[in-house]
């Protein structure tokens, strides 16, 4: 497979300029290209087929399953995930931490499961899939279970794929997890910050943190009032999530430097950086007194989107002028 080399610097480029996140194909190219970086001769095969029926079972033509109506944690949030693992793998092998085929696809696999728990069953026709917010972790583990065999996992397959899944819970405590090996450890750490990374530098995440508002609000999850409510406590959000990557996760997402400067010849984490320009601006918008934050967050045209569908009673109009002044803590 032909690498291609980009020469560039961070200055110059942005995380979303690099793959089209848009594109299942073109993220689907990516990570496979880096999968033979990290394991020349590879067999992708197998990996290309069960993307494919990833993105069926999110399409709704996989046997058993509805289409996913969660539209935060969607496709495109598994693809972003699938990506950010296969750059961790590579810039971790750079780092003195080889990986065998199995485990490769262990990680991969995993990644694109990850969130297969939001996806409804035929016969489940109460609400979205939005409902299983609190457990949606436990029905991924429970989907690979059923279906781990299909996908060419063995016993013991399975049983570390669900370790490493169980690394994305954020309620649950790691350090009690049995991990059959510290390399398959490593591979759900791995996971756990992809998971992150990839939602919080994706260029739309601040758009799409009013759909994750109606996700939590059918699911009765968290304690958050409105879609603006939510949007004033993802800073905090963010401090703890930076926290979790740091201590909880062993600083694994640190391997993204030496992807980015092997793969893109740039020396910057442009995970972190997208990241850091997405709280700056939140942090931006939230300060301005007589204006409703949401009418800057214009992206693919998501906050219409969710007025459209959601019809909050916070409308524009009542969350303007001294009431927004009066609400914003900063």
């Amino acid at each position: 497979m032909q690498i291609k080399a980009h020469n560039t610097n961070a200055e110059q480029v942005q995380l979303s300029k690099l793959v089209p996140l848009d594109s299942p194909q073109a993220i689907l190219d990516e990570a496979l290209a880096i999968v033979d970086l990290i394991s020349p001769g590879f067999k992708t095969t197998r990996l290309a087929s069960t993307f494919s029926r990833a993105e069926s079972l999110y399409q709704g033509t996989f046997p058993g399953y509805q289409a996913c109506n969660t539209e935060y944690h969607d496709f495109n949030h598994v693809c972003g995930v699938f990506l950010a693992t296969a750059r961790l793998l590579h810039g971790a092998g750079l780092e003195n931490n080889s990986f065998s085929d199995r485990q490769i696809v262990l990680a991969l696999i995993s990644a694109l499961l990850h969130d297969s728990g939001y996806i409804q069953e035929t016969h489940d026709t109460e609400g979205t899939g939005s409902k299983y917010t609190a457990n949606h972790v436990q029905r991924s583990m429970d989907f690979l279970s059923c279906h781990g065999e299909s996908f060419g996992f063995s016993e013991k397959d399975i049983t570390d794929s669900n370790a490493i899944m169980l690394c994305t819970d954020l309620s649950f405590d790691i350090s009690t997890i049995a991990f059959s090996s510290e390399r398959v450890e490593l591979l759900g750490k791995i996971l756990g910050s992809a998971d992150l990374l990839a939602q919080m530098a994706d260029r739309t995440y601040l758009e799409k943190l009013l759909f994750l508002y109606y996700e939590f609000k059918e699911a009765g999850f968290g304690d958050y009032q409105s879609e603006l409510d939510l949007l004033r406590k993802a800073t905090g959000f963010y401090k703890s999530i930076s926290q979790r990557l740091e201590k909880t996760l062993d600083a694994t997402n640190r391997f993204m430097l030496s992807h980015f400067n092997s793969r893109w010849k740039i020396k910057a984490d442009l995970y972190h950086e997208a990241i850091v320009r997405q709280m700056d601006y939140l942090k931006d918008i939230l300060k301005k007194q007589d204006t409703d934050p949401r009418f800057y967050l214009k992206r693919d045209g998501i906050v219409d989107k969710v007025r459209s569908k959601y019809q909050e009673e916070d409308s524009y109009e009542e969350a303007a002028g001294l009431n927004l002044a009066q609400d914003n803590p900063n």
